[in-house]
């Protein structure tokens, strides 16, 4: 029986994985043009988002980007049509169902279409978890959970009516292994990277396709806004060097090239950068030991003493100036707030 048991399985894991390299190869036959297409991206006016709004341009897609701040908006819509793209923005917080409705209304109302959609819309507190707040965890999953569900969902009967839709869900590698210091975001992520798979999983042959984006540390100048708790000024060094460091982080450019690459072939999942996969791997198949070094690394990070602090000057020193260079430099290009 026990052999039986065995046999039966090691054919179910064979077919999956014919199924799977069978999938992989098809979708490279097949790729969803992105001429003409109308692609929407949540929290779209800086960091990720508008790297990924650069991208799909470059491919010919007309461009709806949504954020809270209509100056932010203002600021990403020159910068899109400066560089030829057709841009519509919309002022949305997704955290909001009733708004999230009115920017999906908006979106058809200009194009009459969508194929595909973007939830990348974030935020981020960074200290220890006995410095965040009730409030904390509802935000992080107001915005990266219940945003992504409301703009799917919202989105989904629109992207049924193409021939082949995507969407894109910008999850972290924070939903492979909850990372210390970061907890409220990994809650998000991992509810986010659940639905996102269980709607990948349910729209099987439906012609709209759930890409699960799992990236690690990116430049995107995202550390300039981020929320610090707890000793303020030594979260903030920690966070923004590494955010910053080549190797340890990964430009934002880079990323969206390999989103757009994956929404293009339809990929189920992507993990962007070495140590995110290496991260990933590692939890899947040792998930104790994972936890176990990531307990070792939070040994290293800064204690719980409140210190409110101004951030900001705290990276002023001359190391820390040094070492956030190309964070800096993101910021500014991806035009984040302050810089």
């Amino acid at each position: 029986m026990n052999r039986a048991v065995k046999r039966g399985a090691l054919m179910i894991g064979s077919a999956a994985v014919i199924a799977g390299v069978a999938s992989a190869v098809w979708n490279r036959r097949d790729p969803l043009d992105l001429a003409g297409k109308v692609v929407l991206i949540t929290g779209g006016s800086r960091g990720l988002g508008l790297a990924l709004a650069r991208a799909f341009a470059k491919y010919g897609a007309s461009i709806a980007v949504c954020a809270r701040d209509q100056n932010e908006l203002e600021v990403s819509k020159r910068d899109l049509a400066n560089r030829g793209a057709d841009v519509l923005t919309v002022v949305c917080d997704v955290s909001d169902e009733a708004q999230v409705g009115h920017m999906i209304a908006a979106v058809i109302a200009r194009y009459g279409r969508l194929d595909v959609v973007v939830n990348n819309a974030g935020v981020i507190q960074v200290g220890p978890v006995e410095a965040m707040s009730i409030a904390d965890f509802e935000k992080t999953m107001n915005v990266m959970f219940w945003g992504t569900v409301h703009t799917t969902l919202a989105a989904l009967p629109h992207l049924r009516r193409r021939r082949k839709s995507r969407v894109i869900n910008i999850t972290s590698v924070g939903a492979k292994a909850s990372i210390p210091h970061l907890v409220p975001y990994s809650c998000a992520k991992f509810a986010a990277a659940a639905f996102s798979e269980g709607m990948g999983a349910e729209l099987q042959g439906t012609g709209v396709k759930v890409v699960t984006i799992a990236p690690g540390l990116m430049r995107t100048g995202s550390h300039v806004n981020a929320e610090f708790k707890g000793n303020e000024d030594a979260e903030a060094a920690w966070f923004s060097v590494s955010a910053s460091l080549p190797g340890v982080s990964m430009a934002a450019e880079r990323a969206a090239e390999q989103i757009v690459d994956a929404t293009r072939f339809g990929y189920s999942e992507r993990i962007l950068s070495v140590p995110a996969n290496v991260l990933a791997r590692l939890h899947g198949v040792l998930p104790g030991m994972t936890i176990d070094l990531l307990g070792m690394a939070g040994r290293f990070l800064p204690k719980n003493r409140p210190q409110a602090g101004d951030t900001a000057r705290a990276l002023e020193n001359p190391w820390l100036y040094a070492l956030t260079t190309l964070g800096r430099h993101a910021a500014r290009r991806l035009l984040q707030p302050g810089m």
